[in-house]
């Protein structure tokens, strides 16, 4: 069966994520994590993507962006891992790729799922066991969102001023929601959706991408299509 393409659409908010090859390991200290934080700025600016929120670990990352252009995303990912390979081959006297396969990701509908799949990524961390809280660690947009930093690899996403009338209403609104988590359903559409592709939203917002693209949105059926019965 031929790989279904992905969609990258200019304009539309995208969840993406890229894994590194088993057993590597993608940022082993300070330097590692800064050096991709700063090609996040750099890729952003010359490929004109509107970075959301990120994180950053071990062995994954995930970014939450807007491209300007239906190539902007897939021109940063290559941007970012074509960099990141060079400069961690040569730190580490190694050869060859550092990932698993090509990165994967789906559009969203921000209107209902931005802050969910904001705080899906700033409590990664916390469910990798690598901390007690989303703000203890330092690679992720979180800290920027409840006031601890000024990150500035972020564009907040227009639908992020609603949260309140001022930046510290808005802080504290995006604390409360990260630390209520995720519902098991929420977790479970955010996971499903990054892996395998399929936008997350619903179905007028499906409708619209896929009229839009010309690809096929929802899994189809199980089974091989039926054949028309004979006149």
């Amino acid at each position: 069966m031929a790989r279904l393409s992905r969609l990258a659409l200019a304009g539309h908010t995208h969840h993406v994520m890229q894994r590194a090859l088993d057993p590597l390991v993608l940022f082993e200290d300070e330097a590692d994590y800064r050096f991709m934080h700063q090609l996040l700025v750099e890729q952003g600016r010359e490929q004109q993507v509107a970075l959301h929120a990120y994180v950053l670990m071990p062995d994954r990352f995930h970014l939450l962006l807007t491209p300007a252009s239906d190539e902007g995303l897939a021109r940063l990912m290559q941007g970012l891992g074509r960099r990141y390979v060079r400069y961690r081959n040569a730190r580490a006297a190694r050869a060859g790729t550092l990932w698993e396969g090509r990165y994967r990701g789906a559009p969203l509908q921000p209107e209902a799922w931005l802050v969910p799949c904001m705080a899906f990524l700033d409590l990664a961390p916390v469910r990798a066991g690598l901390v007690e809280l989303a703000a203890d660690w330092a690679w992720s947009s979180h800290r920027h969102y409840v006031g601890l930093d000024n990150d500035r690899a972020v564009t907040p996403h227009a639908l992020h001023w609603t949260l309140g009338n001022t930046p510290f209403a808005r802080e504290h609104a995006y604390a409360r929601r990260t630390q209520a988590g995720l519902s098991p359903a929420e977790l479970s559409a955010l996971v499903d959706s990054a892996q395998h592709g399929w936008p997350l939203g619903d179905a007028s917002f499906r409708t619209a991408l896929e009229q839009r693209s010309g690809r096929r949105t929802e899994r189809g059926k199980p089974g091989r299509p039926r054949r028309a019965a004979p006149d």
